[in-house]
């Protein structure tokens, strides 16, 4: 049993999946979040290498709107990152191009100088970040490698180089990971499903935040009341702390750490408009922590004389983590999250319907298809009719159903079972 009670959190400075997976579970980490790509004393061509991937990633994914050429650039990047097809089921343990080149990257260094300090003090690593299990394992971390895997279907390079003997342990966020990570060569005892971690805030101790946002969002999801709810484990009209005649729609629309897809958000203020300044929807604008896409935002807003409508809000800080905690308190009051299928996918597990934009890369394409297949998202109709589709979707309850859906069949204790495993195992 770990008795300090305290784990050593890696991730990476790259979008923001890696660092969202690990937030929830800050308060059992040593030293705060370490991030592999800019930790404490990182050799300079170290850091060097991971600024040019990032700068790489974000250029092709917001490149990828450019008509043909975009498409044609971006679908090479992501073959590179593919996940094949799941069926047949069969051996798929070979060495992705992908993993090749990472690993490269630590056989020459990467993370060597953080393993060398980590190991003076070997509590349990957990990490969001493939790469750092990959580095742990070749410079013999001597504590336990846990990785917590961030989609709902993964690549190969998820995946130990040599998986038999490897000692990585998984923290599967669904059954589908496990059998793609057995797939991949690893050992079944190596894979717990433990869930995405969600954060705690937004639940409760025992889930009476999670509830109390559950009751005001299902009144104004279906104001016509028909959907039957009768299969909820709490009656909406038993808390008292929401507002029976509220039924105002929170939607809050997030735009990806590469910055892609903002221009929706315009499309979307332009189109409801009249509803925003009616009172009938409030608008929440995620711009992360990117000031381009925060000022982006700003501009539009200015152009339309939104700018002092207090009916629209823009989420942004520029650390990732004072984002992260202004973004999950802006979901205690959403409705609907309009998100393409990041790691974002699985905050459905806190009762939100997802309205799903179109999907950037393969592990986003198995992201939606999991939202869809538990009937906890709804793919994006033509933002220039929101105004239109939108509201049928309310007066027709299949929002409403969608986050009923989302409460029962989306796992959220996380953060709860990952505890367990890691520190309150025998």
């Amino acid at each position: 049993m770990n008795t300090n009670n305290k784990i050593h959190l890696i991730a990476a400075d790259m979008g923001y999946g890696h660092q969202r997976a690990v937030y929830p579970l800050i308060q059992f980490s040593q030293e705060g979040v370490i991030n592999l790509n800019d930790y404490r004393n990182i050799a300079d061509w170290e850091k060097k290498y991971w600024l040019n991937s990032k700068k790489a990633y974000e250029k092709i994914s917001y490149f990828k709107k450019i008509p043909l050429l975009g498409d044609w650039v971006f679908q090479i990047m992501d073959y590179f990152q593919r996940i094949e097809n799941f069926y047949p089921q069969r051996n798929l343990n070979a060495q992705s191009f992908q993993q090749k080149l990472f690993f490269k990257a630590v056989k020459k260094g990467v993370g060597q100088k953080l393993i060398e300090e980590l190991n003076l003090n070997p509590l349990p690593f957990v990490t969001s970040f493939f790469v750092a299990a990959y580095a742990a394992e070749y410079y013999n971390y001597k504590g336990d490698i846990y990785c917590i895997v961030c989609d709902a279907d993964i690549s190969r390079a998820w995946a130990p180089i040599n998986p038999e003997t490897s000692r990585i342990k998984y923290f599967a966020p669904n059954k589908r990971v496990k059998k793609r990570l057995m797939m991949y060569g690893v050992n079944e005892k190596n894979i717990f499903i433990t869930g995405f971690p969600l954060p705690l805030e937004n639940i409760g101790d025992n889930e009476e935040v999670l509830i109390k946002s559950m009751s005001q969002r299902l009144l104004n999801l279906d104001p016509l009341n028909v959907i039957d709810k009768s299969n909820l484990n709490f009656k909406i009209n038993e808390n008292k702390e929401i507002n029976e005649d509220k039924k105002i729609v929170n939607i809050t629309f997030a735009v990806g750490g590469a910055g892609a897809q903002r221009e929706i958000a315009a499309v979307i203020v332009r189109k409801l408009q009249k509803s925003l300044e009616a009172g009938k929807v409030k608008l929440n604008l995620i711009a992360g922590s990117r000031l381009d896409v925060y000022n982006y935002f700003n501009r539009f807003l200015k152009e339309l004389k939104l700018q002092n409508n207090l009916a629209i809000e823009i989420i942004y800080h520029p650390q990732k983590a004072e984002y992260f905690r202004l973004f999950n308190l802006c979901l205690e009051n959403t409705d609907i999250l309009w998100t393409k299928p990041s790691e974002l996918s699985f905050y459905t597990g806190l009762g939100l319907p997802i309205i799903i934009s179109e999907p950037l890369g393969s592990q986003e394409v198995f992201n939606r298809e999991w939202l869809i297949s538990i009937g906890a998202g709804l793919d994006s109709l033509n933002p220039e009719y929101v105004d239109e589709w939108l509201f049928d979707w309310i007066n027709d309850g299949r929002l409403a159903k969608a986050s009923i859906n989302a409460y029962l069949y989306a796992e959220r204790k996380g953060v709860e079972n990952i505890e367990k495993q890691i520190l309150l195992k025998d």
